[in-house]
Order: structure tokens, then sequence, then C-alpha cells
């Protein structure tokens, strides 16, 4: 029989997908994948459930691989969170999905969220290179069923994944060799190469400042289902990497305060509301980055509630538009507005996303973001933590004001639809209902709390000074938000492309590389011609002197090749002689 407390329960939700990927595609066997769709991830939750209640340390399939020792299954304090995350997105996006009809996406979506849950749970750096590398395999189908615009981002984001796999795999056996051989994953640092390589390929996954372009290139132009998908685990599993592997390392405070700055400038903006919630994402994951930078008990179990809650709260607002886009086939700000009155529904639950990411009190990022900001304070880091407070203005301003007026509120696009199918508003109300548990300030965060993987002294996010504080930074950007739009000062909503970084290689990289391969045909072409004209007079010159007729036929006597010959075949023998003695 096979030991269940034994396995990975990651594999036993890819072992689903594959199940999926192989019934034949006919309306009997579509419920069955829906089954799996969504009893997969359950039965995984219910597995690490029961392994923690085991041993809070839970280490199994030990293996010995050519000489290297893999730990395939390690549930702690720290992946247990990601463990149930992970579950809970899985099941909130099977059920978003089920009206789905597709056995491509159906099998992507379990592989690529089994595949996130087993990595979460490797005890060493081969086995989290497997899995990382199966995430970005699986996902790109997601990717690809947005469309024929979606192909080539689709190959841009393979592309870009399995090179931070390979940068991965690279920095785990330095790290190795450092060690003596080592390759369980615990903290590594950057004292050796390995670690730098190591950290540029989780922050590659992360969406680092200028590595992070895949997000708003591949984001929006997958699909409906899809694009929800893919916000719930790629860049959470980098911030699980991170925070496993360099909890405290300096450097990472400022790239995760560059981070939540940045992408406010590029979401106002932005049209498309897809990509909007891209640069939103990458803004949320800089609160991420800098409290692992930060380190400590408070910063460190403020990024774990902020993965926890973001999952949930930037799931919500995915699916919120994907219902509308479902609905009027575009997720474009100048094209929507007023769709309050036909989708009130998904208003209402956009509306709870919105204040969620904003951190709203009662709603889900107040009682984990402030945790960040208070342990920058604690360390007197007073430039991140001006930094991170005016990106918490910002994400009011793009995604807790812009995306659900220009959707459902602002001026009246004229489209009268159907409210999002039943099973999407399911999954939203779900999604919306944890929001407002989670940070219920009478038991509902000290829920969220206890999952907490370290130790701290009792913290209270319901004080008189936070909630004030919050509810003026809140009603500040508002305001401004108002006063910009009353004069006409905020940025119009209008078919455009936001030049990114990325600009600097898919554009000017591009003809770089044109210009450089056309000057390389150039110079083979002026070389080629050289060296005919070149060959072709010695060949000239060679035929006048040696042919019949040329100058040495004239000139020398008859007997002479004769003797020049018999001269040559002395000379040879003599070198062969001494040679071989």
């Amino acid at each position: 029989m096979i030991d269940l407390m034994n396995i990975n329960p990651g594999l036993w939700i890819i072992l689903a997908g594959l199940v999926c990927a192989l019934f034949p595609k006919t309306d009997g066997t579509h419920f069955i994948r829906k089954f799996f769709l969504v009893a997969a991830p359950v039965f995984a939750g219910w597995l690490i459930f029961q392994m923690h209640s085991i041993e809070p340390e839970y280490i199994r399939g030990v293996l010995n691989f050519a000489g290297i020792e893999l730990t395939t299954l390690r549930i702690d304090g720290l992946s247990l969170v990601w463990g149930y995350l992970f579950c809970l997105a899985g099941l909130i996006n099977g059920i978003y999905g089920l009206h789905e009809k597709c056995r491509i996406t159906d099998s992507s979506a379990l592989i690529y969220t089994g595949a996130a849950v087993a990595g979460v749970l490797a005890g060493d750096m081969i086995t989290l290179f497997i899995f990382w590398e199966v995430t970005a395999i699986s996902s790109v189908f997601l990717v690809w069923k947005g469309g024929e615009h979606a192909y080539a981002a689709g190959l841009r984001y393979l592309a870009i994944h399995v090179f931070s796999g390979v940068l991965l795999l690279a920095g785990a056996v330095m790290v190795a060799e450092s060690r003596g051989g080592d390759f369980t994953f615990n903290f590594i640092g950057l004292n050796t190469p390995g670690g730098w390589l190591m950290m540029i390929a989780m922050g590659i996954k992360c969406g680092f400042p200028l590595l992070h372009n895949w997000m708003q290139d591949a984001y929006p132009k997958a699909s409906i289902t899809g694009t929800v998908i893919l916000a719930s685990f790629t860049t959470k599993f980098a911030i699980y990497a991170l925070a496993r592997g360099f909890e405290g390392v300096d450097i990472l405070i400022w790239v995760g305060a560059i981070m939540t700055c940045f992408p406010v400038f590029f979401a106002v903006v932005e049209n498309d509301l897809r990509r909007v919630l891209a640069y939103s994402l990458n803004n949320q994951l800089g609160f991420m980055v800098c409290g692992i930078g930060i380190g400590g008990a408070l910063a460190m179990n403020g990024v774990v509630g902020q993965v926890f809650v973001h999952v949930i709260f930037k799931g919500l607002l995915f699916m919120s538009i994907g219902a509308v886009m479902y609905r009027t086939g575009t997720a474009k700000a100048s094209e929507l507005g007023g769709l309050f009155r036909s989708m009130p529904f998904t208003a209402v639950l956009c509306l709870i996303g919105a204040g969620s990411i904003a951190a709203f009190p009662l709603l889900a990022a107040f009682v984990t973001k402030a945790m960040i900001l208070a342990a920058a304070l604690e360390e007197h880091l007073w430039v991140p933590f001006a930094m991170m407070l005016f990106a918490s203005a910002g994400v009011m301003e793009h995604s807790g004001i812009k995306v659900p007026h220009f959707t459902f509120f602002a001026h009246d696009s004229g489209r009268r639809v159907k409210e999002a199918p039943w099973n999407m508003l399911v999954a939203m109300t779900l999604a919306g209902i944890l929001c407002i548990v989670l940070a219920w300030p009478w038991g509902g965060y000290e829920l969220l709390y206890s999952l907490m993987p370290f130790e701290m002294e009792a913290y209270k996010p319901y004080t008189w000074d936070h909630v004030v504080f919050q509810l003026q930074l809140l009603f500040a950007a508002i305001f401004a938000f108002t006063l910009l739009k009353r004069y006409g000062v905020y940025p119009a909503e209008r078919r455009s492309e936001i030049i990114d970084s990325d600009w600097l290689y898919r554009r000017l990289g591009l003809n770089m590389a044109l210009w450089t391969s056309d000057m390389w045909d150039r110079l083979n072409m002026h070389v080629s011609r050289l060296q005919k004209r070149t060959i072709g007079k010695v060949g000239q010159k060679l035929y006048q002197m040696f042919s019949p007729a040329g100058a040495m036929s004239e000139a020398a006597p008859s007997g002479l090749p004769a003797v020049l010959t018999a001269g040559t075949l002395f000379v040879t023998l003599i070198v062969i002689y001494v040679l071989g003695s």
C-alpha cells in the first residue's frame, strides 16, 4: 500500500492534473475534471493538516540520489502557511473556472497548483528547482489560451522563467559546494556567488525592478481564468523562497522599497485594468520583499500575513475584472463604466477587494501590512518607511479607486450585460468573506495570527493611533483623486501602449540585434569579395608560373624538375630517419 504520509501532497494535485489531461474531451469527462479541480486541493490541504498534527516539523521522503540527499517533504512553521494558502487558492480558482470547458486549462491549472504546493514543501534545493521549473512549464499554457496575441507573450514568459530556473540550479550547486555537498534549503545569504545567483533567480519570479515586465506582458494576455490562477502562485512561491533563504539581507530592504513605488506611476496612466492590477501586484510584492530584508519576528510575520491575504484580495480583484471581461469582452477602462447597474454583485465584491488592498480598517491588509511598517519604524528605517507610506497611498489610488471607479461607476458606457456566472460569484463571495473575516477585530485576525510561523509579542492592529492614521492616509488619497478628476488633471483613460523598461530589450535591444546582424552580414560580404579577389590573383600567378605554357616551363632546363623532385625525396627520407631514431 502507498503510505500517504511519506508523499509530498502537491504530487497528488499534479497527478490529478495528468489524469485530467488524459480524459477525452466529452461532456461526461467535463464533470470529472471539475471534480478533480476542486477536490484535489482540498485533499492536499487535508494531508498537510494531518502531517503537521503528527509533528510540528514534519520531514519525510528522504532519498539518496547520485550521492545527493534529497528531502522531498518538509512541513514546518513557514512552509505550512504557504501550503494551506496554495490549497485554498486552488479551491477558489477551481470554483471560479467551473464554467470553463477547456481540458488544457483544467489540467494545467492542477499541475501548476500542485507544483507550487510541492515546491514550498521541498526541503532541498534540487527538489525546489524541479518544481520551480514545473510551475513555469505548466503555467505557460494558461497564457497561450489567451488567444492569438498571447503566443509571443507566452514564449517570452517561458524563456525568462526557464532562465530563472537555470540560475537557481547553478546557484544551488555553488552553494552546496561551499557547504561540502549539503543541498538542504535553509538560509543561504550572499556570502557566495551562488547565493547571488539564487537571489537573482528568485528576484526574476517575484518581479525585482527591471526584471518585472513579464507580469505586465503575460498576465493581461492570458485567458480570463488563467490570469486569476497565474496571480496566485508564481510570485508568492518566489516570496517563500526569499523568506526561507534570505531573511535579514539588507539589500532586499531597498529593492523592496523601490518595488513598492515605481509601479504606482505606471498604474495611474495604464488603460488595461488587468495590467493595472499586474502593476499593483508588483507594488504589493515590494512590501513583502522589504519585510524579508528587515527580518525579525514582527517583519516576517507581517510578510507571511501579507502573502496570505494578498492572494485572496488580489485574486478577488482579478476575478471581478475577469467577470466583467467575460460579459463585455474587454478590460479597457476607456470602454467600461456604469456596469454597477447590470453587475451589482460583482461591483460590491470588487469594492471589498479594493478596500482590502488599500488596507481599510475591517478589511484584510489592515491587519498585516502595518506589521511591516511597524518593523521598519522599530529599525529606524525612515526612508524605506516613507517610500512604503507613499506606496500605500498610491495603491489606494490605482487599485482602491481607479479599478472599481472606471469599471463600475465612471461615465456610462451604455453596456447592459448579465451578472457574472454563478460559479464566479461563489468564488468571489468566498474570497470577499475571507477578506472580512481575517480582519475582523473580534477574533478574526487572531485566527490569521495563529498561523504565523514566528513567535512575537502580542500585536494589536486595532489601536486608535493606527486606525486614525490609516484613515487619514486613505482619505487623503481619495481627496487627491477627487481633486485631480474635478480639475481635469488626472490622466485620461485612452487607448495607448505604456513604455516600460522592457522597451530596452524588446525594442531598443531588438533593433540593436538587427543592426548588429546587418553589419555582420555586410562584413562577411566584403570579406568574401576580398577573399575571392585574392585567391583569384594568386591562382592566376601560380598558373602563369607552373602551367605547361608558364614561365617555369619556358625558362627552366628539361632536367631541372627531375633534380628538384629527387632532392625533395632525399630531404624527406632524412627527416623520417631522424625522427624514427
